[in-house]
């Protein structure tokens, strides 16, 4: 059958022009005939035909356009948080009851009217026709805090001469250039975003050192923390102030301009800005804990009694491996779930292709992320951590979504640059927000065995 492709071979011959089956040869507009770069038909030499011999000057190996990235670059833990439009620089939450306390629960004690434990007779039923302004019938009021956060802003530049971008047109290169850096620059730049959001915790107290880390969006990791956690890591040396003083900076103990998180003589102080973290006994090395589904378990049910509802999961490849073996074990398994991704409110339709299905635990999304961190030490069978989020109550907070600018000769304007080429930008400005701490979970210091 003429012109079937069965092989490589007969492939090579219908694109670069070869007839008959007479070799691997390649028709040059010199006149001379040569092998396609390195023989591939176990001819002795490139050339096959007669002419010159020293003519290797007119040939150049032809690669193909197409860059293939050899680099993951998903943007997971980014791609799946919510989107909100930057409206304000600040928020109100409430941090506590007009009585009852700040805990999940609500606290029954000895303490009077309107105290964070008041007796449980004091919870303000009133006897008939009672006195307005006494007894059970005094003012009450909720403790409310301020947060605040101001945008970040994050960009990449890159450049190219216009000598570069015309001879990649003209000689056996990748064409358009412009287009193809441009590709794996909208790459980076959003991995770097993601990278952002799952920022170790620890990397937060390297102020001495890491001091652009305030100019960057606040980490997941950070948000969803507590003073217990911290006191933790001081305990255990992961941070670098770690004394007998136990003061921390407050690079690490400030979140959105609150600093509730502290530690006082050593020991935690409780905070409404705690969310609920799991780190097992402590982070000294030898205390990581085999990951389990009662671990799991436990973290759901307590982030609903604080009255969260988890929406998604993010962890690594291999947190949800061991999650798959535990659940093969006991043979159940994990359901997959259809998610169908929304942008500013906007959702996709169902039947169309625009979701996609992933691996779920009752019912939560399980979302791989293979920038997760591993939290703990010594152990070195780590697993990734676990974040359990209620997007509800945490989002990023966009002024300007991802924008792209050039700029340069081949725009008319080479004194904009300064250069006999082009400069090209990608920028964002945003900043992760959170109304509900409680309402979010971590699983830190876990190890496969």
């Amino acid at each position: 059958m003429s012109g079937y492709i069965k092989t490589m071979r007969d492939l090579e011959a219908a694109t670069y022009g070869i007839r008959g089956g007479s070799g691997n040869s390649l028709l040059k507009a010199a006149g001379v005939v040569g092998g396609f770069g390195t023989a591939h038909d176990a001819s002795s030499g490139i050339l096959s035909g007669a002419g010159p011999t020293a003519v290797s000057d007119l040939y150049n190996l032809a690669y193909g356009k197409k860059v293939w990235s050899m680099i993951n670059q998903e943007v997971n833990a980014l791609a799946m948080i919510a989107k909100r439009p930057y409206t304000s620089s600040g928020w109100r939450v409430l941090k506590s009851r007009a009585s009852g306390g700040s805990g999940n629960t609500f606290d029954v004690a000895s303490g009077a009217f309107g105290s964070d434990d008041p007796r449980a007779d004091l919870l303000g039923a009133v006897e008939e026709n009672a006195a307005v302004g006494s007894g059970n019938l005094a003012a009450l009021t909720p403790t409310y805090a301020r947060l605040s956060t101001t945008p970040k802003t994050v960009a990449h530049l890159f450049e190219f001469s216009e000598l570069a971008l015309e001879m990649a047109k003209i000689d056996d290169g990748v064409g358009d250039i412009r287009a193809l850096i441009r590709e794996d620059m909208g790459k980076h730049h959003a991995e770097v975003q993601n990278k952002m959001l799952l920022m170790p915790l620890e990397k937060y107290d390297e102020a001495t050192t890491l001091t652009n880390l305030g100019r960057q969006y606040t980490s997941l990791l950070k948000v969803v923390a507590s003073s217990a956690e911290l006191n933790a890591m001081n305990d255990a040396s992961m941070l670098n102030t770690s004394s007998a003083a136990n003061t921390l900076p407050t690079t690490i103990t400030t979140i959105f301009s609150d600093t509730s998180r502290q530690l006082t003589s050593g020991n935690a102080t409780a905070s409404f800005l705690d969310a609920q973290v799991d780190y097992g006994g402590g982070y000294a090395a030898g205390d990581a804990r085999v990951m389990t589904l009662t671990i799991l378990n436990n973290m759901l049910r307590n982030i609903r009694e604080a009255g969260g509802s988890p929406k998604v999961i993010l962890t690594g490849y291999d947190t949800i491996q061991h999650l798959g073996d535990l659940l093969q074990a006991q043979e159940r398994f994990m359901d997959r779930k259809e998610i169908i991704p929304t942008h500013n409110g906007v959702r996709g339709v169902k039947g169309s292709e625009v979701g996609f299905r992933v691996a779920t635990y009752f019912d939560i999304p399980i979302i791989p992320c293979k920038d997760m961190t591993k939290t703990g030490q010594g152990a070195a069978n780590k697993l990734s951590d676990l974040l359990i989020l209620d997007t509800d109550h945490l989002w990023l907070s966009v002024m300007k979504p991802t924008q792209y600018f050039e700029d340069g000769i081949d725009h008319g304007n080479p004194f904009g640059v300064a250069k006999l080429g082009n400069q090209a930008m990608f920028r964002t400005i945003a900043e992760t927000g959170c109304s509900f701490f409680k309402g979010q979970g971590k699983i830190t210091n876990i190890t496969s065995a």
